[in-house]
C-alpha cells in the first residue's frame, strides 16, 4: 500500500472517530443546548473542519470536539477564514519518557480571533465604536503623552506595518485608543505566549491578525466593558499569557452584566454587526 493510501486511510479512520463522537447523546445535547436549531450546521462545521487540518487529525477526537464546544457555546463559527475563532492542533511536550526523550502529544486548542473580541464587545450593547487595525508606515505622526490620545492620520508611504491599535467609544462617552509598535508586540509573544515558538502557532503564519488581537485584547481588559461572557471567553483564550493572567482579579471584579464605572477600572500605564453564528 502507498505512502497516500496509508494516509487516505489514516484520515478516514480519524474523521470516523471524531463523528463517533459527535453522535453521542451526551455530546449532541451539549451542542443544542448551546446552539438550538443551528446545531447540526454547527457539528458539520467541525467534521470539515477536522477534515482539512492533519494537526487536529492526529489530536483525541474527544479533545477536539471539547474545545470546538468552548466556540459553540460563545456562538462564534470556527469557519478559519471567517477569522472569529479557532481550533488548533498543537504539539505539547509532555516531559521525557523512560529513556529521556521529550514526549510531544498533539492537542487541540480553543483560540479566539479578534474578530471575535469585536463580536463578543459589541454583544454587551456598552459600545458606539470598536476597531483594531494595523498602522502602516508614515501613518503614526504623535502621541499626547497627557491625554495618552494617539494621532494615526498621517499619510502612508508603504505597506511596511509598524504597529497596530485598537479604539473604542462607549455609550457613555467614554473613548480610548492603544497603540502598540510591532516589535513591542513581538517582544511581548517572545516573553509570554506559550505557542509562540511553535511551528504551528498562529504567530507564524498569521502574526498581523495575533498581534491585532493582543492589542485589542489588552484594551478590553484593561478599559473596557466587561460581560460575563466576555470574561469567561478570555479565560478561555488559548494565549493564557501573563498579561491575561495579571488582570484575571480585575476580570472577575468587574465582570457583569450591568454598567461598570471606569473610574472602579485599573489602569496599567505601558460597525455594528449581526451574530455570526452558527457556522
Amino acid at each position: 500500500m502507498s505512502a497516500d493510501n496509508n494516509n487516505q486511510q489514516l484520515q478516514k479512520s480519524s474523521i470516523d472517530k471524531l463523528k463517533s463522537v459527535l453522535s453521542a447523546e451526551s455530546v449532541t445535547v451539549q451542542f443544542k443546548n448551546a446552539l438550538k436549531e443551528h446545531s447540526d450546521m454547527f457539528i458539520a462545521s467541525v467534521i470539515d473542519l477536522y477534515g482539512s487540518d492533519s494537526s487536529l487529525q492526529q489530536c483525541d477526537a474527544g479533545a477536539v470536539v471539547k474545545e470546538c464546544l468552548k466556540a459553540a457555546v460563545l456562538k462564534l463559527p470556527i469557519n478559519k477564514s471567517l477569522g472569529f475563532a479557532y481550533v488548533i492542533g498543537f504539539n505539547n511536550t509532555k516531559g521525557k519518557d523512560a529513556e529521556g526523550k521529550w514526549i510531544k502529544v498533539m492537542e487541540p486548542t480553543f483560540q479566539l480571533g479578534y474578530k471575535g473580541y469585536i463580536q463578543l464587545a459589541m454583544r454587551t450593547g456598552q459600545y458606539k465604536i470598536i476597531n483594531a487595525d494595523l498602522v502602516y508606515e508614515g501613518e503614526f505622526k504623535t502621541k499626547n503623552k497627557l491625554t495618552g490620545e494617539f494621532d494615526l492620520t498621517g499619510e502612508k508611504k508603504s505597506e511596511t506595518v509598524i504597529g497596530y491599535f485598537a479604539h473604542i467609544e462607549m455609550l457613555n462617552g467614554f473613548s480610548k485608543t492603544l497603540y502598540m509598535t510591532k516589535d513591542k508586540v513581538d517582544a511581548h509573544a517572545k516573553r509570554y505566549s506559550k505557542s509562540y515558538n511553535s511551528t504551528s502557532s498562529p504567530w507564524k503564519s498569521n502574526f498581523d491578525e495575533m498581534a491585532t488581537k493582543t492589542v485589542l485584547r489588552n484594551l478590553l481588559s484593561h478599559y473596557g466593558f466587561l460581560s460575563v461572557e466576555m470574561a469567561g471567553a478570555m479565560n478561555q483564550d488559548i494565549d493564557n499569557d501573563a498579561a491575561v493572567e495579571s488582570v484575571k482579579n480585575d476580570i472577575n471584579d468587574n465582570a457583569n452584566s450591568g454598567t461598570m464605572s471606569f473610574d472602579d477600572a485599573e489602569e496599567i500605564k505601558d460597525g455594528e454587526g449581526s451574530d455570526p453564528c452558527p457556522i
